[in-house]
């Protein structure tokens, strides 16, 4: 009874799963406070209704924290975006809610993945070294920040199969 009130107490087991369409409002929310460009509602719910685009949720009792969404295209994809709540870095729940969604599209068939991320954000780098990718590019001033600033983007790839 006791490790029950306490997973209740924290907020809960934390899960990955599809999202629809009524998450599009928190999952703009989460993108907005994570990327200098946030995707709004309408994008979201417009990438949820496309068949090549997987979008998992990620959920700790009944507050989903993070998100990842991948396009694919034959037996490639590209995580478009990937996010967890500030709140709640740090944890290991990027960790689990992106191997989840890479062993969902694989199961799609999907055997090579890309990404891009800006080069110096040193705690996406670690993640996704961590779990097998590699530098296979680079973008010079890819990314533009509010403040006009732009950021290089490193192209990374993993294969799954």
């Amino acid at each position: 009874m006791m490790n029950w009130l306490a997973e209740w107490w924290r907020g809960g087991t934390a899960v990955v799963e599809g999202a629809s369409a009524r998450d599009a409002a928190r999952l703009a929310q989460l993108h907005g406070a994570a990327f200098a460009r946030g995707w709004g509602e309408g994008e979201f719910e417009s990438m949820m209704s496309e068949r090549n685009t997987l979008v998992h949720r990620l959920r700790l009792g009944r507050k989903t924290i993070g998100f990842a969404v991948s396009r694919m295209g034959a037996d490639e994809a590209e995580i478009l975006s990937i996010a967890v709540d500030q709140a709640y870095r740090g944890r290991g729940f990027s960790r689990a809610l992106l191997l989840t969604h890479l062993g969902h599209l694989a199961g799609r068939g999907v055997r090579t993945i890309f990404l891009e991320v800006e080069e110096n954000n040193r705690p996406a780098r670690a993640l996704y070294d961590g779990i097998g990718f590699m530098v296979v590019g680079r973008r010079e001033r890819y990314y533009k920040q509010a403040n006009g600033e732009q950021l290089n983007a490193l192209l990374m790839r993993r294969d799954l199969s």
